[in-house]
C-alpha cells in the first residue's frame, strides 16, 4: 500500500507558566485564531479550541507522520512567542513544559468539541488543576499527582 489512511484526532491541554491567569478574553480572540494558523501551516486541523486565563483546550486532526511532541512545540514555542512579539507590555509569556493528550476516536469527537466548547460554565465548579487530574484518571494515564503541578 503505497500511502497512510488514518484519522487521528487529539484533545491537547496545556497551562501557562505557573497557572499564571495571562490569556485575557482580547488575547484569546487573537490567539487561538493564530493557533488554527500554526495548525494549517503544520497541514493539520483545529477543529476546537477554548480556554480559560491560566489554560487552553485544542481538538486537532493531525496527520500521520506528525508525533504529538512536534506538533505541541510548533503550537507552544510559536504562539509564545507570537504573543511576546505582539504584547511585550505583558512582560514576558511562556506555556507550562508539559502537556495532556489524550487520542480521541471519531465518534467522541463531537462529545470532546461540546465539552471544549463548554469550558467557561464547566470551570464555574471545577478549577484547571482538578479538571487535569479528572482527564488523566479518566483516560486511564497514570500519574504522580505531586509531580503533575511541580
Amino acid at each position: 500500500m503505497p500511502s497512510a489512511y488514518t484519522q487521528n484526532f487529539y484533545h491537547t491541554v496545556f497551562s501557562t507558566k505557573r497557572r499564571a491567569m495571562l490569556i485575557s478574553p482580547d488575547l484569546g480572540e487573537r490567539l487561538y485564531p493564530f493557533m488554527g494558523g500554526i495548525l494549517r501551516d503544520l497541514r493539520c486541523t483545529l477543529l476546537a479550541i477554548n480556554g480559560m486565563p491560566d489554560h487552553v483546550h485544542l481538538l486537532i486532526r493531525y496527520r500521520a507522520d506528525l508525533s504529538h511532541s512536534d506538533m505541541l512545540r510548533q503550537i507552544k514555542g510559536r504562539s509564545s512567542k507570537w504573543i511576546n512579539e505582539t504584547w511585550p507590555q505583558h512582560g514576558h509569556f511562556a506555556w507550562q513544559e508539559g502537556y495532556g493528550g489524550f487520542t480521541v476516536s471519531k465518534s467522541a469527537v463531537p462529545e470532546v468539541e461540546a465539552y471544549i466548547s463548554r469550558q467557561k460554565e464547566h470551570h464555574k465548579h471545577m478549577d484547571f488543576k482538578t479538571e487535569f487530574l479528572e482527564l488523566l484518571r479518566r483516560h486511564g494515564i497514570e500519574f504522580d499527582e505531586k509531580e503533575v503541578f511541580e
